[in-house]
């Protein structure tokens, strides 16, 4: 994949930034899945390298996360340097991913919902959220043009929260389980660990549980939850998708 600095880098049109590999593959990898096979450009943006994890490598995260990229169909992906178990909201790290924004200029960014268990994931919320303000201000100096995503929306799979929308992934639901389960360090049976993670057999029950919820309460067989800040516009009544009765 290109690296950080390329200007070959390709436009995408929709970024999803995580805290961890493998957190897209968790909250919306069916949504990238559904978004690639529209012909739209999707990438995916890393912030940690997985050093702190209990199970594996960041080494072998590193080839897991590129397997798991082109099994989602993203033609970008890369992580950057933020301690793993300790990302903080600075200028510092604003401006990494600031510098990423304006290589890839995305229409939208994908960012994990600020209520969350692993205190990372609540902080990206934040940190996303500001670096996209941040990355549209021209003072802000990285040898790029400034861009600022249109449409920020959280992948909320894991919040005790209404979400705003819901994605259908019916047709990419056994792909996006693949995707997820290229992470053999993390989700293979093994001794490392093994009080803390679910077991394998266990994980496809699982996450097709969670993808039957969502999908339930917008109508279709599986799908994955966001929350948006903004009021929805609707120009034509008629046209508004879920039956009510």
């Amino acid at each position: 994949m290109p690296a950080m600095s390329s200007p070959d880098a390709p436009a995408a049109d929709v970024l999803a930034v995580a805290a961890h590999r493998d957190d897209v593959e968790q909250t919306c990898g069916g949504t990238l899945l559904r978004m690639a096979a529209r012909g739209l450009h999707t990438a995916i943006l890393d912030l940690t390298q997985g050093e702190a994890g209990t199970r594996g490598t960041a080494e072998e995260r590193a080839r897991e996360a590129e397997e798991a990229a082109r099994i989602l169909g993203a033609g970008w992906r890369q992580a950057l340097d933020l301690p793993d178990g300790a990302v903080e909201n600075t200028l510092e790290n604003r401006v990494k991913i600031v510098r990423v924004l304006r290589m890839l200029r995305p229409r939208v960014v994908i960012l994990p919902y600020g209520q969350a268990r692993h205190p990372d994931h609540a902080i990206v919320a934040s940190l996303g959220y500001d670096a996209c303000f941040l990355a549209g201000l021209e003072k802000i100096e990285t040898g790029l043009p400034p861009h600022r995503p249109f449409k920020i929306v959280y992948a909320s799979l894991y919040a005790d929260v209404r979400p705003s929308f819901v994605v259908d992934i019916t047709p990419y639901i056994e792909q996006r389980h693949a995707a997820l389960m290229a992470y053999r360090s993390q989700y293979a049976n093994q001794s490392a660990g093994a009080g803390l993670f679910v077991a394998e057999e266990e994980i496809r029950e699982r996450t097709l549980a969670e993808a039957r919820h969502y999908g339930l309460l917008a109508g279709v067989r599986y799908g994955e939850p966001f929350v948006q800040k903004e009021v929805g516009l609707v120009d034509d009544l008629t046209l508004l998708p879920v039956q009510s009765l």
